[in-house]
């Protein structure tokens, strides 16, 4: 992988507001963010840009000054705007795998993907997969991969993610907090270029379970793990009370916040910042960045789609490339 390479963007599911925003991402960016779309180029027409299909991603600067790069991957079916049709769905699944096989093979510095729906390709192809994360892990071979969610102002991570509530205290063990707080620190440093991050965890219990008397899931998994990355020489403090973790002062004191489902660290950065949050997997081979939203066929085809989050996307993708690229 090189850092000059262009940033891979899959184009999701095109009956949502992905090829509105895409749109509109490149309008913001044009050639000072080289990146190309993998999709059907008649998916992108009727947004005010021009597709400009590639043979190849290393065209993409130059026709770049032309409109939006485009490396053509056919679709069945017409995209009709809050209508998602079950025979695109085989290849909006392609799509992605494509994404992936183009970073790997280094001809992307990353991946950033456009929003999906999960529903709509589970009917339409069968997809088991809970999400884009765990069909990323799957096509990378990794064993554990973490989803951290980043803003100017916030950088946190849910160590369990889309699990009921109550299965949580079940699904909270050592091994996987363990797991999430490592990945956590070695992409601070390897793609945020933070030498000694600084890790503040949540406790899972109000109060961080005041000494027991409110649960004793921080005595018997949270604690422990803590002390054993301490003494490996991690900068980590908690367990926190999660009322206390995200105000602007508290959150000057790390450099990521690791909570312990998934709430409890949406609410706050959703709060922080509602449009310009970004969608990082950690733990794969690759960058791979997303807008912090979905499909959104409730506003499709309106031109009332926000991009911001995807444009953020982006540019955190060229920026981690740029880091890995140096280190």
């Amino acid at each position: 992988m090189t850092a000059d390479a262009p940033v891979a963007l899959s184009i999701g599911e095109p009956s949502g507001i992905g090829p509105e925003i895409i749109a509109k991402a490149w309008t913001t960016l044009g050639t000072r963010l080289p990146f190309f779309v993998i999709g059907d180029p008649a998916h992108l027409a009727g947004y005010g840009v021009k597709p400009v299909p590639i043979a190849r991603p290393h065209d993409a600067a130059h026709a770049a000054m032309e409109g939006l790069p485009v490396l053509p991957h056919p679709f069945p079916a017409p995209a009709v705007p809050g209508l998602p049709a079950p025979e695109n769905a085989a290849a909006i699944i392609e799509v992605i795998a494509r994404g992936v096989d183009l970073v790997a093979r280094g001809e992307a510095s990353a991946l950033t993907t456009a929003p999906i729906h999960k529903k709509a390709l589970k009917d339409g192809a069968g997809f088991r997969y809970p999400g884009h994360t765990e069909y990323l892990a799957h096509l990378a071979g990794a064993d554990r991969v973490v989803m951290m969610l980043a803003c100017p102002e916030l950088r946190v991570v849910p160590t369990t993610i889309h699990v009921p509530l109550s299965e949580v205290p079940g699904a909270l063990t050592p091994q996987l907090l363990t797991d999430t707080i490592r990945i956590t620190h070695t992409s601070l440093r390897r793609d945020f270029g933070i030498d000694n991050p600084r890790i503040a965890v949540a406790g899972l219990n109000p109060h961080a379970g005041e000494g027991g008397a409110i649960g004793r899931d921080e005595i018997e998994v949270i604690i422990p793990v803590l002390t054993a990355l301490k003494a490996e020489g991690m900068a980590i403090t908690g367990p926190h009370s999660g009322d206390t973790m995200f105000h602007a002062a508290a959150r000057a004191g790390y450099d990521a916040a690791v909570a312990m489902y998934h709430d409890q660290a949406l609410i706050p950065i959703k709060t922080i910042d509602f449009s310009g949050g970004v969608n990082v997997t950690l733990g794969l081979p690759f960058i791979r960045t997303s807008p912090d939203h979905g499909t959104a066929f409730d506003i499709a085809g309106q031109g009332r789609a926000d991009p911001t989050s995807l444009i953020a996307a982006l540019e955190m993708a060229r920026d981690m490339a740029r880091r890995r690229a140096m280190g």
